[in-house]
């Protein structure tokens, strides 16, 4: 097994336990605004959702977000955002179905990328500064960026759903 085989099977694990995690969510639970500071599950997920399709599409490719282009309109992230404040995370309003098709798009546009990549490409230097993240190879962009992150979300999307008395992990 190659580094890109393994990136690729690192983002096909998180995105099928962040698909699990999900697929019994609903639209109240989504919704339901946490008490202190923590986001509710809506902003989570889009933010999840949002921000890998910006790691994919703009800083590894220079293109326009998917939720600016071919999905714009579309996502069911009332204001879609790569990155997710405070405000956002408490405003943002999240159709689940619309939602649940776009992170489909992007799940298939990020695959088709990383397995188009090479081992050289892996390695390859990032100036990241204007994110705050440094220097960077793609490599480890897309272990702590990406792949990573979906798993922090998903974490926190299930200890919101046990906080509201539902299953969080499936397992």
């Amino acid at each position: 097994m190659n580094g890109v085989d393994v990136q690729l099977a690192g983002l096909i694990w998180a995105h099928e336990l962040q698909t699990m995690v999900t697929a019994d969510l609903t639209q109240e639970q989504a919704a339901w605004i946490p008490p202190g500071t923590a986001n509710p599950i809506a902003a989570q997920y889009a933010h999840s959702v949002c921000a890998e399709d910006g790691v994919i599409q703009t800083v590894l490719q220079g293109k326009t977000p998917l939720f600016a282009s071919d999905w714009a309109g579309r996502t069911g992230i009332s204001d879609p955002q790569i990155m997710a404040t405070p405000e956002w995370s408490r405003s943002v309003t999240v159709d689940l179905p619309a939602l649940r098709e776009y992170a489909t798009a992007v799940t298939a546009a990020s695959r088709a990328y990383i397995a188009g990549l090479t081992d050289e490409d892996l390695g390859r230097e990032l100036d990241l500064t204007a994110f705050g993240l440094g220097r960077r190879t793609v490599g480890l962009l897309l272990q702590a960026n990406l792949i990573a992150h979906i798993h922090n979300m998903v974490g926190e999307i299930s200890a919101l759903k046990g906080a509201q008395g539902a299953k969080g992990y499936p397992f």
